[in-house]
Order: C-alpha cells, then sequence, then structure tokens
C-alpha cells in the first residue's frame, strides 16, 4: 500500500466530523444560483476535494482551546474560500499555468480564463462576509481581531506578498533567506492564521494565540517542504496536478536550496521544533489532535 495514499486514509478518518461539518457547510453556501456559469465556476474551484488541512487545523485548534466546532465552522469556511481562490489564481496561465488540480481540470480549463479570475474573486470577497454573518457567540471584538488577521494572512503581509516573491524569485539563484521569505507569505500566513484563531475564537491567553500562531506556521512550513519534495517524487495521480512544476518553471523550493537529503534534515528539524511546541501547550490545553497533525505532514513525504 502507498505510504501517502494510507496516511491520507487515516487523516480522514481521524477528522472525518471536521471534514463532514466543513463540507455540509460549504456545500450549502455555494449552493447554485444566478449566473450559472459563475458559481459553477466556484463550485469546481471549491468541492473538488483536497485535504482543507487549513481549515481542519483552525477547527482542531479551537476544539483543543475549549471552543466548539460550530464556533471555529465559519471562519474555517472562510479561510478555505481564500485558500482555493488563491489555487484558481495560481492554476492560471499568466501564473503557474497548470492543467490538473486535485485530479480534475483546473477551472480555467473546465470553463474559462476570465471565469477563473471571476469565480476566484468572487469566493475572496465571499469569505469574510461568512464570519459575522455566521458566527455566533463570540464578542464582536473578537471577530473584528480574527476578520483583521484573515485580511492581514490573504494580502500584502501574507499570500499575496508570498506570491510575489515567489514570482520574481523564478529562475533566481538559490538564496536561502529569500525560499524562507516566500514560503512565510506564501503557505506560513494561512497556517499561521488557523491556529492563531482558533486559540482566538477560543478565548485563550494572548500567550497561548502567540505559541499557537508560532506553531501554525511551523507547521505551514513543514507542509510545504513536503510539497516540494512530492513535487519530485510523486506522481500525477497521487499528487492530483502535473508533477515536478517547481523544477520545470525554475521556482525557488528546498531541493534547490538544500538538495533532497538536506531538505528532509530541514523538515526533521520542524518536526522536532513542533512537537517541543506542542509539549509546552500541552499544559495549557489539549494537543493530540494537533500532534497527529504533525505526523500527517511528516509521513506525507516518505
Amino acid at each position: 500500500m502507498n505510504p501517502a495514499l494510507s496516511t491520507n486514509r487515516s487523516y480522514t478518518s481521524q477528522f472525518d466530523a471536521s471534514l463532514g461539518q466543513i463540507q455540509l457547510f460549504l456545500e450549502k453556501i455555494l449552493a447554485p444560483q444566478e449566473p450559472q456559469i459563475l458559481w459553477s465556476a466556484m463550485r469546481h474551484g471549491v468541492l473538488n476535494g483536497g485535504k482543507r488541512i487549513r481549515s481542519v487545523l483552525l477547527i482542531e485548534t479551537t476544539l483543543a482551546c475549549g471552543g466548539t466546532i460550530e464556533t471555529a465552522l465559519p471562519t474555517a469556511c472562510a479561510l478555505e474560500l481564500i485558500h482555493c481562490y488563491s489555487l484558481i489564481h495560481d492554476d492560471l496561465p499568466c501564473m503557474d499555468n497548470d492543467d490538473l488540480r486535485r485530479g480534475l481540470p483546473t477551472v480555467h480549463k473546465a470553463y474559462s480564463e476570465a471565469m477563473a479570475v471571476l469565480a476566484g474573486d468572487a469566493l475572496l470577497a465571499m469569505a469574510f462576509g461568512l464570519i459575522p454573518e455566521h458566527t455566533q457567540g463570540v464578542p464582536d471584538k473578537t471577530l473584528l481581531c480574527v476578520i483583521t488577521e484573515l485580511s492581514q494572512a490573504a494580502s500584502v503581509r501574507g499570500l499575496v506578498n508570498g506570491q510575489v516573491e515567489d514570482i520574481n524569485a523564478a529562475q533566481a539563484q538559490p538564496d536561502e533567506a529569500l525560499l524562507y521569505r516566500i514560503h512565510s507569505g506564501k503557505t506560513g500566513a494561512l497556517f499561521r492564521f488557523s491556529t492563531r484563531a482558533g486559540a482566538m475564537l477560543a478565548n485563550q491567553s494572548e500567550q497561548t494565540v502567540t505559541l499557537l500562531g508560532e506553531f501554525g506556521e511551523k507547521l505551514g512550513l513543514a507542509f510545504q517542504i513536503v510539497d516540494d519534495l512530492l513535487d519530485i517524487r510523486a506522481s500525477g495521480d497521487i499528487l492530483g496536478k502535473t508533477p515536478g512544476k517547481d523544477v520545470e518553471q525554475g521556482k525557488m523550493t528546498f531541493p534547490l536550496v538544500f538538495g533532497v537529503a538536506g531538505t528532509e534534515k530541514v523538515l526533521y528539524s520542524q518536526i522536532i521544533e513542533l512537537n517541543g511546541i506542542l509539549e509546552m501547550l500541552s499544559e495549557t490545553i489539549q494537543t493530540e489532535n494537533l500532534q497527529f497533525l504533525v505526523k500527517f505532514v511528516e509521513e506525507r513525504a516518505f
């Protein structure tokens, strides 16, 4: 049995409740409307599977901190919409020019480039309204902080900035500092938001929020390291997208900077640091499922 597939089954089994609630909520808010082609493109870009690891991480962090899945769900799904919008735009010919995503044609291939842009725009704008509209029992001040942090994580202080750095670094000489800067934005920012928001929604102390934010960013970095390794190791059937695109496009990746063996060492270092943070957090929150997520990310690499 392929280890990656085996781990994925245990992941979905472990987080079946969270994944099921996320899917139901997404189906509800993306129920077909007019214009049909726009909503169909939006649904294609969101309801096409995926690990939902960012939204699951937010829910599991909320639960670990003593909150409820109902409290976390709107913010988790807002985060999922933003992540999916970024993938729709990332796949466009002007960006990564990919034909496959999660084993299916990308949105611009299934519809058109113009509709892919508009579907992504709609998902991004929709995301921010979900949080105040659907979250119950959380103080307005907390919701405002969550929305503000999501805006920062998704824009020029996070995801978009990392994407710009990534584009500018194409064909550049290996640069460790630049590599970390790219992925702190592209991947780390939304993971960091996941864990910080989960703690905030559960009314945890600022110290716990800060420590969980550090955990989230490091987990995002580990996730990206594994993705870089899989890009050169895994087949398209396992990846659900075209393998080898990073090398083909001259992207700044961990294997490019550190080599494969060096990248594995960096990954192990991240795992050790992640487990150390969880050990500190175990005195105040329930860390079992967060430990499982660390294990899941690690095992994807092999």
